[in-house]
Formats: C-alpha cells, sequence, structure tokens
C-alpha cells in the first residue's frame, strides 16, 4: 500500500513539474534574458548566453542531468548540485543558496541571478564547457536574428 502511495506521490510531482517547466522560444528568451540585464553583463552578450543555454539545455527549464561524480545539473543553464544549489542528495557548497528543484520551473530569474554570480566570481562563461566549445570565438549573430531587440552593445 504505501509504495502505490509512494507511486501515486511521484506522478503528481512530475505534473507539477511539466506544467510548470517551459521550453523557451529563442527569441522570448533573448528577451527574457535582456529584460534581466544579461546585454552586456561582464561583457557577454545575449547570444553568448543564448548559444550556452543551447548547447547546455535546448533551452529547456526542466532539464535534469546527472554526472559520474554523483552531482546533478539543474535547469536552463545545467546549475551544478556539487557547487551551486542543494538537491538534498549530493553534498554541496550551495553558493547561490537554493534549492536545485527551483531551477527547474519556468520562472528563471533565480537561475540567471546563479549564473550572474557563477560568471562574476569564477572563471566568466568559460565556466561552461558547452560555451567555451561552441560559443566562444565564434560568429553568434545567429541566436538573435530575426528576434527584434534593442540589445545594449558589450
Amino acid at each position: 500500500m504505501q509504495s502505490w502511495a509512494s507511486a501515486l506521490m511521484i506522478l503528481t510531482m512530475m505534473m507539477i513539474l511539466t506544467v510548470y517547466a517551459r521550453i523557451y522560444d529563442r527569441c522570448k528568451l533573448a528577451q527574457k534574458l535582456e529584460n534581466e540585464g544579461l546585454s552586456g553583463f561582464m561583457g557577454y552578450s545575449i547570444e553568448d548566453w543564448l548559444c550556452m543555454a543551447h548547447y547546455e539545455s535546448g533551452f529547456d527549464t526542466s532539464l535534469l542531468s546527472h554526472n559520474i561524480d554523483g552531482s546533478s545539473e539543474y535547469g536552463i543553464f545545467q546549475l551544478n548540485s556539487a557547487w551551486w544549489c542543494d538537491n538534498g542528495i549530493t553534498p554541496t557548497h550551495n553558493l547561490c543558496h537554493m534549492n536545485c528543484q527551483d531551477l527547474r520551473n519556468y520562472h528563471i530569474k533565480d537561475d540567471i541571478l546563479c549564473a550572474k554570480k557563477i560568471v562574476t566570481f569564477h572563471s566568466g562563461m568559460g565556466a561552461w564547457d558547452t560555451w567555451t566549445n561552441y560559443c566562444s570565438g565564434y560568429d553568434l549573430s545567429k541566436w538573435t536574428n530575426g528576434c527584434h531587440m534593442h540589445l545594449r552593445p558589450n
């Protein structure tokens, strides 16, 4: 009986996450990132952020990935549980002082605030291997083409 109740609770939680999750449209995400002050932040463009988020999560706010070391990565920027948030399972530094599950909903302001902290206090966007491998040094103009934005210069 208890396993049935546990299964029902897990199913309910998965449905809630699905309701609150979002796969962003590229241009809507660009606007959201601009509104949250990422255009030119620490010398990085909206295109840098879009490129990184695309390769990290495909713009999916609900993405959860598990790593070989036992840590997990959460949300649109795939923030690691060993360093940035607390998942209640693995040891963490929790440098963004947040619950990892909060990174898996469509409200990405907390994700952005944590990402800003990472860029400011660590190795810039080089903290994301995907940015280093797929975005740094490339022409990123395609990421905002057709979005009709008023991007601030770097």
